[in-house]
Order: C-alpha cells, then structure tokens, then sequence
C-alpha cells in the first residue's frame, strides 16, 4: 500500500494528518473539472488508455479520478487500487467513479485557513512563499514544481517574501 506522506522525522500527530488533508484538498480544487456527461468520462478514460487497449493501470487511477472531478484520498486511490485489477476496463472505472457514497468534498475556505494557520508562525496571516512552494511539494500529496508555479500565478508576495494565505485561499476557490 502506497504511503500517504513522507513527513521529516517528528512530525506525527493530528496536528500534521490536518496538514496532509489541507494539502489534499488545496490540490484537488486546484484540479477540479466536473464532467457533463458519460460521453466526457468516456473520453477522459480513452486518454488515459495509453496503450489502447481499454484499459487503464492502477497507477493511473487516482489521476484520472480527479480529473473527473473527484476527490479521492491517496489512502483510498491505494485501497481501490489493491482490490482492482492490474488493468481496469471502463466498466469497472465506471463503478469506481459511481461507488456509494462517493468521495470526499473539497472543502471549505474555512477549513482550508484554518490548516495553513499551522505554518503561521507569527499569528499574523502570513506564511513565508518559500514555504508554501517547500509544503505543497514535500508534504501530503506532492505537487510539481509545475504545478505549484501555475498554482502561484498571480499570487501577491510581499516584499517581506510572505503571502497572505487567506487570499491565497480564496483566489484558489474563485478560479
């Protein structure tokens, strides 16, 4: 079973399983796109078919759940992949992506402000850019390098090198 995160020695506890979540979340808003019908889920499976054979791997099926606008964990991503073929035909994607009860929501701003508050060393509402770059790719579910440049666009840094994560927050749930 894949690990969930590979926090620095010492960090265990609530305290950073709500930054693994936090950073899960921040990632799967960023990824969001809903689907409209069959017929786009159908597509979206075909281009993860990359051999063409109707069939994706296991290791891309967290990816082509969130494309789809899912919000699976990578604990859950493991535990369907363990219970899935090796390679999963569009019928067993489809009941994958249409199980009982779903997957997690995204989240509120709330609850997205009140993870990063764990990195406001000050109290003040600001965490250092540097250090936002360094969590979202090192901690919980990885971004690239890509990513979190795309995911910063337009972001305002101060001239002290601090970002003010709330409206990092929300300029991340308007887009």
């Amino acid at each position: 079973m894949a690990q969930m995160c590979s926090w620095p020695a010492g960090w265990t506890g609530p305290r950073w399983m709500l930054v693994d979540v936090l950073l899960h979340r921040v990632k799967s808003i960023w990824l969001i796109t809903m689907p409209a019908s069959e017929a786009e889920t159908k597509e979206a499976f075909a281009l993860f078919d990359k051999k063409g054979t109707g069939t994706i791997s296991c290791e891309s099926l967290g990816d082509l759940l969130r494309a789809l606008g899912q919000n699976p964990t990578q604990a859950e991503v493991a535990e369907l992949a363990a219970s899935a073929p090796r390679d999963i035909d569009f019928a067993t994607f489809s009941a994958i992506l249409n199980r009982p009860g779903g997957f997690s929501p995204a989240g509120t701003a709330e609850d997205f402000i009140r993870g990063f508050r764990v990195f406001d060393k000050e109290g003040n509402g600001y965490i250092g850019a540097g250090e936002l770059r360094y969590v979202l790719t090192s901690l919980g579910e990885k971004l690239s390098d890509e990513e979190v440049d795309e995911l910063m666009k337009g972001v305002q840094i101060g001239s002290d090198g601090n970002i003010d994560y709330e409206k990092f927050v929300r300029s991340i749930l308007q887009q």
